[in-house]
């Protein structure tokens, strides 16, 4: 079964910015899309991002124009840069396929202090 890895997030002040990166234990040169998600203290997990095979990218309202997603084959890896960072926007971030195929990993927290 695949693996994801999800790195980068920490506590950050509102304003700021952070870079998530996820790598997979395996190749993602033929996934379809990939996506970032998010879950807050009592929310469901969310879709953030997304990107497919051909570089199109989408974004949920709530990120639109602040964060960006992007990929690198080579390394199996996908990034989300945060910027201009929001209270709304803590919680644990996690990449996945979209829709979500393989097992979650342990995600990566991002807290963002008002």
């Amino acid at each position: 079964q695949v693996q994801v890895v999800e790195s980068g997030g920490g506590l950050v002040q509102a304003g700021g910015s952070l870079r998530l990166s996820c790598t997979a234990s395996r190749s993602i040169f033929r996934v379809n899309a990939m996506g970032w998600y998010r879950q807050a203290p009592g929310k469901q997990r969310e879709l953030v991002a997304s990107i497919t095979s051909g570089g199109s990218t989408n974004y949920a309202d709530s990120v639109k124009g602040r964060f960006t997603i992007s990929g690198d084959n080579a390394k199996n890896s996908v990034y989300l840069e945060m910027n201009s960072l929001k209270p709304e926007d803590t919680a644990v971030y996690y990449c996945n396929t979209r829709p979500s195929l393989w097992d979650w990993g342990q995600g990566t927290q991002v807290t963002v202090s008002s």
